[in-house]
């Protein structure tokens, strides 16, 4: 019998030999079958600990017999809701299966082979993914001791080569943000070729008075902005995200989407969330709550936090983050371990219920004990 995977990698695209594939948190069913646990909290990806919103639930029912129908190609009501609650025309608009789709739509739609993106480090892989699968190149800008940006070095990073600037705000891991000074330097110091993508997935916990996000400057500039229904919307689920950005771009990238992207269900749900604001107020007040609470635990254990503007937190355990995280585990608590962001120390959590958050303190302080 012939062994078809014999000299296979020749007929791989080379791209796919430096590609290394999102590992996402571990899902709660897997931990308690694997660990025989009956109890597990999953305080690693970033979900919203109340859920998705009565309304969206709702929606989703009375969908069930339509089952049968394709949706909505260009998700019309879910763009008029989006249009309603942040005053740009629908034409400004792209959804997506996730912002995650986008970020690849962004790739594909505007990056050659020997291109080069540049975004901060650490942060969300997916830019790194969505390059490399163009055969583009990455180049990643360190942010400084305490995770803020460092402008300079974006700035200075650009080449001639440069195509595409991801910059994420809040930061994925670290929670740290760019001011609005801080992106207008940004962006009045390259130049008005390069794609800059501001990608806003924790825009609704955002709080600090100098936060800035990229919608003033889709029209000034060539900026793409992203935001996701996964995150303070409690759909992550259903995987649906949007973008956000000049007609011309949104034309362009619309070129490489596929139809029907965004189902039904996530259509609907979403349209009903984005109504429901009381539901974002209040989880954001459960995030501020989880804060206070987790930041007095830190300072208790003199463990080094970034300040967050998130719905998660980075922690330095002063341990290897990898021990940490198995021994949090076995105890049923899931967190994210920093070494996969170059952190070997650090640990990424989510906030949680009270309760949630009660548990893992407990069991991180009995952790570094045994650690």
């Amino acid at each position: 019998m012939t062994n078809t995977s014999n000299g296979l990698e020749r007929f791989v695209r080379n791209c796919l030999h430096d590609l290394k594939p999102y590992i996402p948190g571990k899902p709660i069913d897997e931990v308690k079958r694997e660990l025989g646990l009956d109890r597990v909290i999953k305080l690693a990806s970033n979900e919203n600990p109340i859920g998705a919103s009565a309304a969206s639930k709702e929606a989703t029912r009375k969908l069930l017999d339509q089952s049968h129908i394709y949706p909505d190609g260009n998700c019309f009501e879910l763009k008029q809701a989006i249009v309603k609650n942040l005053q740009v025309s629908m034409d400004q608009l792209i959804i997506g299966n996730g912002s995650d789709e986008i970020i690849k739509l962004l790739a594909e739609a505007f990056l050659n082979q020997g291109d080069e993106v540049i975004a901060p480090t650490p942060s969300f892989s997916e830019y790194w993914f969505a390059a490399t699968v163009m055969n583009a190149y990455v180049t990643g800008v360190p942010l400084k001791d305490d995770f803020t940006y460092d402008i300079d070095a974006m700035i200075q990073a650009v080449t001639p080569k440069t195509k595409m600037i991801f910059l994420c705000s809040p930061n994925n891991p670290t929670g740290t943000y760019l001011s609005k000074t801080e992106l207008e330097t940004i962006l009045n110091n390259i130049p008005s070729d390069i794609v800059v993508v501001m990608d806003e997935a924790y825009y609704e916990y955002a709080t600090a008075d100098d936060f800035a996000t990229g919608i003033d400057y889709i029209n000034s500039h060539r900026v793409v902005v992203l935001r996701t229904f996964s995150k303070a919307y409690g759909l992550a689920a259903y995987r649906v995200g949007f973008g956000i950005a000049s007609k011309e771009l949104i034309h362009y990238i619309n070129r490489v989407r596929e139809p029907f992207n965004v189902n039904s269900f996530a259509q609907v749900a979403a349209t009903a969330a984005i109504a429901d604001q009381k539901h974002v107020e209040d989880s954001r007040d459960i995030v501020e709550e989880g804060k206070k609470l987790l930041y007095n635990a830190f300072e208790e254990l003199g463990l080094p936090y970034v300040p967050t503007q998130g719905n998660f937190v980075f922690v330095d355990t002063k341990k290897d983050s990898k021990d940490v995280f198995t021994k949090l585990l076995h105890r049923g608590v899931i967190v994210r371990s920093g070494d996969i962001f170059g952190q070997p120390t650090y640990i990424r959590v989510t906030f949680g219920t009270a309760e949630e958050n009660e548990i893992f303190i407990n069991e991180l302080k009995e952790v570094l004990a045994e650690l």
